[in-house]
């Protein structure tokens, strides 16, 4: 059927910087641009990278693809693909926002004059044509991410670093219904704010007709630091999500001997969802606002070292690609999400059999691989194991890459 309204060919980087202001304007909270960020691109886009940063095998283009992220494309270019800052300001004329790179776009390497630039007009100069077409899909939402966010998506609001004074006086299920000892999704619970220790707290309630919703948590742990074994926070375990559908109350009644009592009426809670079975004497905490889930992989400006505290996940040890991880630095220390970090193997002691004094060698602690900090908190932080050669494990040491 023919379109109502003429096709022309117009330049990608009038697309691109259409689709890039668009986006942007709705999402400038979601997806910030850091100053450094700007400077970096700022002098990038005028100088360029010298071609000694380039990856060896880096293509003279490449047509962004669904299922891409910017970690990958950053790492076809440059050896270092936590310098994404750098690859899009070698772009900056007709890519604005780092986290808005878009499927369909090609990019063109350019390294004349020993420098490399990366652009979306082709090698001849002639700039890429493409027919406009209508997109019914949210832009923000069409760019591809800077890592996986499957993997790191259940971690945004889980698990959570709380301090003991909050967590003992969080809500708690004290009851189920039909006396079960385990809850999954679409059970009855019930539960209450109030008692003993905590009477002034705010009961649970449905609050002008809509329900409450809350994340269930058990068994506070210590995170603790594997050198000082000092205590720098409580990690709390997600379980799963409830809705408050009834509010927590009290009702005046008469006993049997016709003395009036006041009866404890809980807060009836709806299952919504369940990673593990819940169960009585788990606690509730409020949703957390969703933090911007997109990342801008770089080092950080200052030095950084430090152990990683705990590995994520159930009686697991070693954490391979793509799992979690918690470190003993936070916002206190300057670490922020995006950073990137090298990981080192851990430095052995051995007896050097080669020599008849049999002397104790220590062994260098070598790059490991890498991880990128997606969540903080004061003194601890959690991130993601992005490219690693061995396990890691609680102690191993950390530094700026």
């Amino acid at each position: 059927m023919p379109s109502k309204f003429p096709l022309k060919s117009v330049s990608f980087a009038a697309v691109a910087a259409l689709v890039a202001l668009t986006a942007s304007s709705a999402s400038a909270q979601k997806f910030p641009i850091t100053d450094g960020q700007k400077a970096t691109a700022s002098q990038v886009a005028q100088a360029g990278v010298p071609l000694s940063e380039l990856s060896p095998s880096a293509p003279d283009s490449y047509t962004v693809k669904r299922g891409d992220t910017l970690w990958a494309v950053s790492g076809l270019f440059l050896k270092t693909p936590w310098r994404w800052p750098e690859l899009w300001g070698m772009n900056l004329n007709d890519i604005r926002n780092p986290h808005l790179i878009f499927p369909g776009q090609v990019l063109y390497l350019d390294k004349t004059g020993g420098r490399a630039r990366l652009t979306t007009r082709g090698p001849d100069g002639d700039t890429v044509k493409v027919t406009p077409r209508v997109r019914s899909e949210s832009l923000s939402a069409s760019a591809i991410p800077t890592v996986n966010m499957a993997v790191i998506e259940s971690f945004l609001a889980e698990p959570l670093i709380v301090d003991d004074a909050t967590f003992a006086k969080a809500p708690r299920i004290i009851a189920t219904q039909e006396n079960r000892v385990l809850l999954s999704r679409g059970d009855r619970a019930y539960a209450r704010a109030r008692s003993a220790e905590n009477p002034e707290a705010a009961p649970l309630a449905v609050v002008n007709g809509k329900t409450g919703a809350f994340r269930v948590f058990r068994n506070a742990v210590p995170l603790r630091d594997p050198t000082t074994n000092a205590i720098l926070a409580y990690e709390a375990q997600y379980v799963g999500k409830v809705n408050v559908v009834g509010s927590e109350s009290t009702a005046e009644s008469t006993d049997s001997a016709g003395k009036k009592v006041t009866e404890i009426i809980p807060a009836s809670l709806d299952v919504v969802a369940a990673k593990e079975e819940m169960q009585v004497g788990d606690r509730l905490l409020p949703e957390p606002e969703r933090e911007f889930s997109n990342f801008v992989p770089r080092s950080p400006r200052t030095p950084q070292t430090g152990q990683v505290v705990s590995v994520y996940g159930n009686a697991v040890r070693f954490a391979a690609q793509n799992q979690v991880v918690a470190i003993n630095r936070g916002r206190e220390h300057g670490i922020e999400r995006g950073h990137v970090l090298a990981v080192l193997r851990e430095s052995n002691v051995l007896t050097d059999t080669t020599d008849t004094g049999r002397p104790q060698v220590r062994l260098p602690g070598e790059r490991n691989g890498l991880i990128m900090v997606f969540r903080t908190f004061d003194k601890i932080s959690y991130a993601i194991v992005l490219d690693i050669q061995d396990g890691v494990q609680v102690g191993h040491r950390f530094v700026n890459p």
